[in-house]
């Protein structure tokens, strides 16, 4: 593995080994897009109202999840860079084991507050049943959903990107057909819309565990060292990670009852597009920083200044072209993505396309942010991390949410996360500028 993420990488280089994480993270977000396309065309836009209303449980097991991957990950490429390699991977097994329970947790109270949960969620009489349907399946594939987390970030974190992209691949491809199978001929409703999307994480979650059982290399299974200092530190080197999956919960939630009262179920409907379509264009972003980010731990962990410098330089340029490429490409594709899943002329599409359209100008601004929340991660630092993570996905969107629509109406809906995101890149920037002594990326 030393020879993968503790190589000395140019652009092309680089860009070679973030792309599996790039495309893993773009195909990962197809998982939900697929659902609600699905889920739209066969049971209608009152279904995909009620997918999003307890998309918040969802969140709250990837934030998790993702939690333990990303912060456990910075931990144990670290130490591999120091060459604790038997330490790594004692390490690693603990950590998924923790992920394990802490999933099994979730599933458990999830079903026995199931209807309370949808409620509190702002399910309405009409959007209930499904709501409910949709969530206890959702809530059965917990450890698989927590299980993928981890997984395909230690495959880069093992200097295997490109078979984290397989199974991820594979994993899409089960979702689609199945919501297919589940949605159409078989006629299962929105328990198959969760069921398909289970089954979908099921083939990187086995694959982990055959891979790390099976196969030989710097990291695999080993005897777990049970450690809660090292727990903590895992959680909170990833506490950005989770803060952002939490946040979005919550945002998702004040979105869904401020558009329930300005425009009742096909508001919610119309977020729940535009967040499809932030999904899929902020997927690059994500990637690219996930990938890249086991670089940066090594490359700390083993005092290498000059490639943490080179790295970085390629990383701001990388990220601040494809802000413009992905702003660019959502307005040009906006009619697109809307008409997939509600008809052109009708009431919904005419709400969304505008939302969309404003919406959009948040990926001018958002790509520096995650990268530099990842990157202070990958250093360990998580209370830089977590503050950037923090101000993005919620302080900044929570002032604007709860303000800009009294004074823009929907409109400030809309408007709210790019504001939020405008104003997290100053403070990013600021806090690249302070650190870039004390980690020699500048």
């Amino acid at each position: 593995m030393s020879h993968s993420i503790g190589q000395d990488f140019r652009f092309r280089s680089l860009l070679q080994f973030t792309l599996p994480t790039i495309v893993m993270m773009v195909f990962l977000s197809l998982y939900s897009i697929v659902d609600g396309v699905f889920i739209a065309r066969f049971l209608g836009s009152n279904s995909l109202s009620a997918q999003n209303i307890v998309w918040p449980v969802g969140s709250l097991e990837l934030a998790l999840g993702i939690m333990l991957a990303s912060g456990g990950s910075a931990v144990v490429a670290r130490k591999l860079g120091e060459g604790s390699r038997e330490e790594a991977r004692r390490d690693y097994t603990f950590l998924v084991l923790a992920a394990i329970v802490t999933s099994l947790l979730i599933m458990l109270l999830g079903n026995l507050f199931l209807e309370p949960v949808c409620r509190m969620l702002g399910a309405t009489d009409l959007l209930l049943q499904d709501a409910k349907d949709y969530l206890q399946v959702m809530l059965y594939f917990a450890p698989a959903q927590m299980l993928q987390c981890m997984f395909q970030t230690f495959f880069v974190t093992a200097g295997r990107p490109g078979l984290g992209l397989a199974v991820t691949v594979m994993g899409g491809i089960t979702n689609g057909v199945c919501d297919y199978l589940f949605m159409g001929p078989l006629q299962c409703g929105m328990r198959g819309a969760a069921a398909a999307t289970g089954l979908g994480q099921c083939i990187p979650s086995v694959a982990g565990l055959v891979y790390f059982s099976l196969i030989k290399g710097d990291l695999q299974f080993s005897r777990p060292r049970a450690a809660g200092r090292l727990l903590l530190e895992a959680c909170f080197n990833g506490s950005s990670e989770m803060v952002t999956n939490l946040s979005n919960a919550v945002i998702t939630f004040l979105f869904n009852i401020i558009l329930l009262d300005l425009a009742g179920e096909d508001g919610v409907a119309a977020i729940t597009v535009i967040l499809y379509g932030q999904f899929l264009f902020s997927a690059v972003f994500f990637g690219f920083s996930q990938g890249v980010a086991p670089v940066f731990s090594f490359n700390y962990g083993s005092g290498n200044a000059v490639r943490t410098k080179r790295i970085f330089r390629i990383c701001m340029g990388f990220i601040l072209s494809v802000s413009v490429v992905m702003l660019v490409l959502a307005l040009r594709l906006a009619p697109v993505v809307v008409s997939i899943f509600t008809p052109r002329g009708s009431s919904p599409f005419a709400i969304t396309l505008r939302g969309f359209y404003l919406f959009s100008f948040s990926y001018l601004f958002s790509g520096v942010s995650v990268f530099a929340s990842s990157m202070f991660t990958a250093f360990s630092d998580g209370r830089t991390s977590a503050i950037i993570s923090f101000a993005r996905t919620f302080g900044f969107i929570l002032i604007s949410v709860l303000t800009l629509p009294h004074f823009l109406g929907i409109d400030g809906v809309w408007l709210s996360v790019p504001a939020a995101e405008a104003v997290t890149l100053l403070l990013s920037a600021w806090f690249l500028r302070r650190y870039r002594s004390k980690y020699h990326y500048a």
